[in-house]
């Protein structure tokens, strides 16, 4: 079960605005309906307001996924709210792609405050 007490944060390191973005390459969930393994990518950029995400935190939040059957966009809305809670960013977005099935490539994003013109494209 996907498990938010994990995230731990830290303060940020400057008053003045600065973006960060970490990308996890080995996401996996499990499909609900098939019980098949999910496989993605998780970008996480935000502005922080006054605290970071702990790294080895968000890994262990990214494999609380691993056995949970959830769809795609559950996962990805998912992170967005256990995410905006724990750090209450200036702005974050969160973009899962995942790998393709029957020939279908998704891609999904979720927000949580207003999110600068140069990285809403993604």
């Amino acid at each position: 079960m996907p498990d938010p007490k994990l995230l731990e944060c830290f303060p940020a390191p400057s008053d003045t605005p600065f973006i960060i973005e970490h990308v996890n390459e080995e996401f996996t969930s499990t499909c609900p309906k098939t019980g098949h393994p999910d496989f993605g990518r998780i970008i996480l950029r935000y502005q922080p307001a006054k605290v970071c995400v702990e790294l080895k935190s968000l890994k262990l939040y990214h494999q609380s996924f691993r056995n949970e059957g959830i769809f795609y966009e559950a996962v990805t809305n998912r992170m967005r709210d256990d995410l905006a809670v724990a750090m209450k960013p200036a702005w974050m977005q969160v973009i899962t792609e995942w790998k393709g099935r029957g020939g279908i490539h998704s891609r999904i994003t979720a927000t949580s405050g207003p999110v600068p013109p140069e990285w809403a494209r993604g």
